[in-house]
Formats: structure tokens, C-alpha cells, sequence
């Protein structure tokens, strides 16, 4: 993890004097908002879409750096610069609007699916274990 993703996280982490104190402070951060955006998902209803995807953005925001791991067990993290997504493991970047379909087919599906293929949007197999880890949805 470099020093610019912990010390500048959102919710006060930037203010930890140490290393150690601000690593703890970005995996809380993270734990809350994971949590924020599954208790949302669980109801998404009731939200309209800017804020499903502004939660889902914001969560996306403090995981960058977090090692995911594809399908076939290759790790990779990703950065997001301005509305794009940059993946270790690529050279093309994935758009918000890309992440917000696969985000919205994730919805249609009933947040259930067999494999990244179902997501049907470029960068599936870099989405779909971030929204795995993020419970946006379910393996079936």
C-alpha cells in the first residue's frame, strides 16, 4: 500500500500520525463503508440511482490498493483517476459508466451470479471479485 492511500483516505485517517494508525484507520473506513453500501443494496429500492452509485463510488474510492484476485487466482488492484479505473493487470482502463452497468446488471440479476461472464461488460473479470468482496453480489 503506497503512503498517498492511507494518509489521505476519507474519515479523518490523514490525521494519524504513524503508518500503523492510518492502515487501521483506511480498513475501518472500509469496513464502514462496505457496510453502508450493503445495507443499501439490501434495500436498493428504496434509493434512487445517484445514490446507489455515489455509495458504491465512495466505497470503490477507499479500496483502491486492496488486492482482489481474478477468477484464475491472479492478484491485481486498481487506482481511480478522474471517472476511470485503472486495474494493475491491464493496460486499458475501465469508465464509471462500465462499472456502473455491470453495477446495475449486478441489481437485475438479483445480486446473484455464477461468474464474472454474467456481468456482460468489459472488465467483468476485474469487477466481479471487487463486487464479490463489496457483497454488491453473491456467488451462485
Amino acid at each position: 500500500m503506497s503512503d498517498h492511500q492511507y494518509a489521505t483516505a476519507p474519515g479523518g485517517c490523514q490525521e494519524q500520525d504513524n503508518r500503523e494508525a492510518a492502515v487501521v484507520c483506511l480498513a475501518r473506513s472500509r469496513d464502514a463503508s462496505a457496510k453502508r453500501l450493503e445495507e443499501a443494496l439490501s434495500r436498493y429500492e428504496e434509493y434512487d440511482a445517484e445514490e446507489l452509485e455515489g455509495l458504491l463510488w465512495d466505497t470503490l474510492v477507499l479500496f483502491q490498493g486492496y488486492p482482489f484476485y481474478t477468477a484464475k487466482k491472479l492478484q491485481f488492484t486498481y487506482t481511480l483517476k478522474g471517472h476511470e479505473m485503472f486495474v494493475t493487470r491491464k493496460e486499458k482502463s475501465l469508465t464509471r459508466a462500465s462499472i456502473m452497468l455491470a453495477f446495475w446488471k449486478a441489481l437485475e440479476l438479483g445480486r446473484m451470479a455464477s461468474g464474472p461472464k454474467k456481468l456482460g461488460t468489459f472488465g467483468a473479470s476485474y469487477l466481479y471479485p471487487v463486487f464479490l468482496h463489496l457483497k454488491v453480489i453473491y456467488h451462485i
